[in-house]
């Protein structure tokens, strides 16, 4: 889940504040004076001071609701008390080893209790790196080369998986044959030639793209609520067709569960009666610190077993893959991340998403609210969009959304960038209705602008 920023030239900073000051020595020292997009505003990012439960203090002293939680990784907020308990005593343990770990079994086993898809896991050290290794899985396993995903939809940076993650009308093609569009300046060509793009929601004209290519694909790649397509959960009719679809022709399914595992127990996927091939996860299992997981299927998932009869289709290894600390923490995040926490944080968000379409019926504004679980993202449209070309913002719909954002900012709330909001167990109905007032206040300011 990223949002990129881009401007013509760097804004200069106003020298005014502590987190100015600091921007100037940044711009020395990193492209664009920070070393992850997400963080920019104008004139220049604010900087943290410390965080505490689920509110953010930053260099000046200015004190923030976090809706953002560190782009919908922290369940559990800034600094939990379990998790900073579990942490310290590993950390005076040792914090890598090139020595398996008691701690690593011990995590696997609860995350594979979670979700009865969950035959087998294989940890690694971020969402972008669970994605690239069940790609390559599911290569291993099918011995094809071409991978199918959805339009706009967000994987992490890996080539292959950010095709088309970001299209625009002048280059994204006819809607039964979406283009597969580049992200990155110097893309091999061969690697749009294997990234087949289907529309989100559409069974029907994504079915025909698949079958045009039904013998190449090794696995059909999916987030069930795409963040970039609209955060709209997806249509059971199309969560359907695709499985059946690789299940007929021998594809896999890979989930992107690396947002939206915080929804229910065991999973978004939980609510579809769906039993995919292989999951990623990252974000919130790592309790705040960095981690990625694969779980699934046993015999795709042996294609990383170096024990296996045959020859080994997959090696696989890593540094910091099971890392003590990360697993230490995210045990703790997703122990007392349990069923009666998720649904309590559940509910928090059906309030929120009533109390925001509340405000924007009595606004009269142009505006609607998608999401589900514990996140909401807030459109500049009057109709929910159900795929990436319905998301995407015209000139005036931008504008709105960027003083919308700013509105909130300044009221003291943290939110994602596309205004999405992710909901941490420390918040109580109180922070839920500081930012409902927000959004109000917001909503009366561009109304009266229109």
């Amino acid at each position: 889940m990223s949002e990129t920023t881009s401007a013509s030239a760097t804004p200069a900073p106003a020298a005014t504040s502590k987190s100015a000051e600091l921007y100037t020595r940044a711009l020395k020292v990193l492209p664009g004076g920070v070393s992850r997009n997400t963080v920019l505003r104008d004139p220049h990012p604010t900087y943290a001071d410390f965080a505490r439960g689920c509110r953010v203090t930053d260099l000046d002293g200015v004190e923030r609701i976090d809706f953002a939680n560190n782009m919908a990784s922290l369940i559990h907020g800034h600094a939990c008390p379990e998790i900073i308990e579990a942490v310290s005593t590993q950390l005076a343990r040792g914090t890598a080893f090139t020595l398996a770990t008691e701690i690593e079994v011990r995590f696997a086993e609860h995350l594979c209790a979670r979700s009865p898809s969950f035959e087998r896991l294989r940890f690694v050290n971020s969402g972008t790196e669970a994605i690239m290794v069940a790609l390559k899985a599911a290569r291993a396993y099918t011995n094809r080369t071409k991978i199918a995903k959805v339009e706009g939809a967000y994987h992490g940076v890996y080539d292959y998986a950010e095709i088309s993650q970001a299209p625009d009308p002048s280059n994204w093609g006819d809607v039964n044959h979406p283009n597969s569009v580049p992200l990155v300046l110097g893309t091999p060509e061969s690697t749009l030639q294997d990234v087949v793009v289907i529309p989100f929601n559409d069974p029907e004209r994504a079915i025909a793209i698949l079958d045009q290519h039904a013998d190449e694909l090794a696995c059909v790649l999916l987030d069930l609520m795409p963040h970039r397509a609209g955060l709209n959960p997806a249509d059971t009719e199309f969560v359907r067709a695709l499985r059946d679809w690789t299940t007929r022709t021998g594809a896999l399914l890979v989930l992107d569960e690396v947002i939206t595992f915080r929804s229910e127990y065991g999973g978004l996927q939980s609510r579809y009666d769906l039993t995919p091939d292989l999951t990623a996860m990252g974000k919130m299992i790592g309790g705040g610190f960095p981690i990625g997981a694969v779980a699934g299927r046993s015999d795709v998932l042996d294609v990383m077993n170096p024990r296996r009869e045959g020859k080994l289709l997959f090696p696989h290894s890593g540094t910091f893959s099971a890392n003590p600390i990360s697993i230490t923490a995210g045990l703790a995040a997703m122990e007392n991340f349990d069923a009666e926490a998720v649904a309590r944080l559940n509910k928090f968000a059906e309030r929120a998403m009533q109390g925001i379409n509340n405000a924007i019926r009595e606004t009269g504004i142009a505006a609607c609210v998608t999401g589900t679980g514990s996140m909401f993202r807030v459109h500049m449209k009057a109709q929910p969009p159900r795929n990436y070309r319905e998301a995407y913002l015209n000139a005036e719909e931008k504008n709105r959304l960027a003083h919308l954002l700013n509105h909130i900012f300044d009221s003291g709330c943290m939110i994602i960038n596309t205004c999405t909001a992710t909901l941490s167990t420390p918040m109580t109905e109180s922070e839920v209705d500081t930012l409902i007032a927000a959004l109000r206040t917001g909503f009366e300011r561009i109304a009266a602008n229109t």
